[in-house]
């Protein structure tokens, strides 16, 4: 009796932190049919009972740098359970060898991670295989090697033989990541980039966005790598791309945020389309940690609302469990709360990823806001 009555408090402890009643997943407080693009009148989101968090998670690594993942169906109950209903795959596009003993790659200084289609095959397989009922799931690419550019058309038509018209995105790919040196990355040079012309071009005629990871710069010179951005956005700017983390990373946590806005705003000015995700706990508790910071990147959302995307930027490790989610997508979208409602519904329900994956925008609409109950969940 104590073992069973244990278990049980355990459940409830689950359940109280999950914020969902078992009897609820999968209906939950926003469904999936919420979301359908119908001619109809469609039923406004209440921001004062349903969630405050992301609708989407649109940084999401089904696949870790080593080891085991996640089982893909225990994932999507994660996703379902914490009310996410728009998901978008990426692999790990820097694997560690199979045959290794880590997880992360941090804790393999020395080791290459190295790129390669194995993440994106297994994405596909399970996408296909394992057909989800309560959440939209979309496959990004994440094989690229953006310093040796010279195979990604053929690795994207290797993809498209396999598994027509699957991959809608492409990402997390690695254009300059100072944590992973350590690790064999060899980040894209100037000279790379003017190489990336043929692949750019198939993306931008099919209207996929390319997600990018591309660090600022770091505490000792914040913007140091920033030339690279700026070579990419000169280069490509009829191409979408997304900039992962804005620009900041662990290694850059004590930039200016105002100088980081400033900087930011003149980008997206400056080149229509640029977005930003937003996605990653290191972000949140770096520049969204105190009022004073925090108000100053909900003006910003405010002002740039088709221009930010959320998501957690979860790795599913097999050594995690539903409470890491739960609290990572809670840490990573607890700004969306003091959003006003034009950009909560743009950035929180998703309008901005609808209009931004091709095709998705003629399926899904955001729901329009109640105008007698906007407020925090």
């Amino acid at each position: 009796m104590k073992n069973l009555t244990t278990t049980f408090a355990l459940l409830l402890t689950t359940i109280t932190l999950l914020g969902v009643a078992p009897a609820s997943a999968g209906e939950g407080r926003r469904p999936l049919s919420q979301f359908t693009k119908t001619d109809g009148e469609k039923a406004c989101y209440d921001r004062g009972t349903q969630p405050h968090t992301a609708v989407t998670d649109l940084h999401l690594h089904a696949q870790p740098f080593g080891g085991t993942s996640i089982a893909y169906q225990e994932l999507m109950g994660y996703l379902d359970k914490t009310e996410v209903r728009f998901a978008l795959l990426y692999g790990i596009g820097q694997t560690l060898p199979f045959n290794g003993e880590c997880t992360y790659y941090l804790d393999c200084i020395g080791t290459d991670a190295r790129p390669g289609m194995k993440n994106d095959f297994e994405n596909a397989a399970n996408y296909v295989e394992y057909p989800q009922k309560n959440i939209h799931v979309a496959l990004s690419m994440a094989f690229p090697d953006l310093a040796e550019p010279g195979d990604i058309v053929a690795k994207i038509k290797l993809l498209d033989a396999e598994y027509p018209g699957l991959f809608k995105w492409m990402g997390e790919v690695n254009l300059h990541k100072e944590a992973l040196r350590g690790n064999g990355h060899i980040p894209a040079t100037p000279q790379d980039i003017a190489q990336w012309k043929d692949f750019m071009r198939l993306l931008q005629k099919r209207g996929i966005p390319i997600a990018i990871h591309s660090d600022l710069g770091d505490d000792s010179d914040p913007t140091k790598n920033l030339h690279l951005m700026r070579e990419v956005l000169r280069l490509y700017p009829d191409n979408k791309i997304v900039w992962m983390h804005m620009g900041l990373s662990r290694e850059l946590v004590k930039m200016d945020p105002a100088d980081h806005i400033k900087l930011m705003s003149g980008l997206l000015g400056q080149n229509s389309n640029l977005s930003l995700d937003i996605s990653w706990t290191v972000i949140a508790e770096a520049y969204f940690d105190t009022p004073e910071k925090r108000a100053l990147y909900v003006e910003f959302f405010n002002r740039y609302p088709t221009r930010i995307l959320a998501g957690t930027d979860f790795v599913a490790a097999s050594n995690k469990n539903i409470l890491v989610y739960h609290k990572e997508a809670n840490v990573t979208g607890g700004i969306l709360a003091d959003l006003d409602d034009e950009a909560f519904r743009a950035i929180a329900l998703g309008q901005n990823y609808f209009d931004l994956a091709p095709g998705l925008g003629d399926e899904f609409e955001a729901p329009p806001i109640c105008p007698s109950k906007s407020g925090s969940d």
